[in-house]
């Protein structure tokens, strides 16, 4: 992991912003699409109008999540819809979004048409994940079982505490995203990461993410609570 500290949560966002827009540059004078992930949650609030100020060629980069909630697309805790109204509503009407969710009753009866989805997409160019205090990313959590086989780009979770079914990216297609940044706050998940980086837990998601990732993963933390 490379990790980079800030203050507060507003410079933070700013230097994820700079990163991501650099990262996304660099793979479109490469490629001629880019694809980005971003995920859920509470601090996206933050970071990602910040990132929707840059500029970049938003017609080349194609943004989908990486996880979702089995909940309608206009609930409140849909990714789908934190995402449309904190990233998507803030870049030009022609930038193209792929969202998780479907008309199916549960995700599980799913999988196959969000893998289409997904197997449309170029290569991950930039997969932004954040780290829940049980280590878990996307909607991967402890005791899953990371090496169970899959032909599919995503799997259907019910999570060990959570109101809602989920869908994730799978760890293969994370693991294999050209660049992967971990966006953290708080005490209790800097503590995590201080533990991960000196000893690797093999029941802790994370863990596995570093273990197969194709390339380092970079980090944005705060340094205060």
């Amino acid at each position: 992991m490379h990790r980079h500290a800030y203050p507060d949560i507003e410079s933070l966002s700013q230097g994820f912003a700079d990163f991501a827009a650099t990262t996304l540059k660099n793979t479109l004078t490469r490629k001629p699409q880019a694809t980005l992930v971003v995920p859920g949650g509470s601090t996206p609030r933050h970071y990602l109008p910040a990132l929707a100020k840059c500029q970049l060629p938003w017609d080349r980069i194609t943004i989908t999540l990486s996880d979702e909630r089995w909940v309608d697309v206009n609930n409140e805790q849909s990714n789908e819809q934190l995402v449309k109204k904190y990233l998507m509503a803030h870049l030009p009407p022609n930038t193209s979004f792929i969202g998780l969710k479907t008309q199916h009753e549960n995700p599980f009866d799913a999988v196959d048409t969000i893998h289409q989805r997904l197997d449309q997409l170029p290569s991950l160019s930039l997969t932004v994940l954040g780290l829940g205090e049980d280590g878990h990313i996307a909607s991967l959590f402890p005791g899953i079982n990371p090496d169970l086989p899959s032909n599919h780009h995503c799997v259907a979770v019910a999570p060990p505490i959570a109101p809602s079914l989920r869908v994730s990216l799978s760890l293969k297609i994370l693991a294999e995203s050209e660049h992967i940044a971990l966006v953290v706050t708080g005490k209790n998940k800097r503590l995590l990461l201080d533990r991960l980086n000196g000893h690797s837990d093999s029941g802790i998601p994370l863990t596995w993410l570093l273990q197969r990732a194709s390339s380092p993963i970079t980090v944005f933390e705060t340094n205060t609570e």
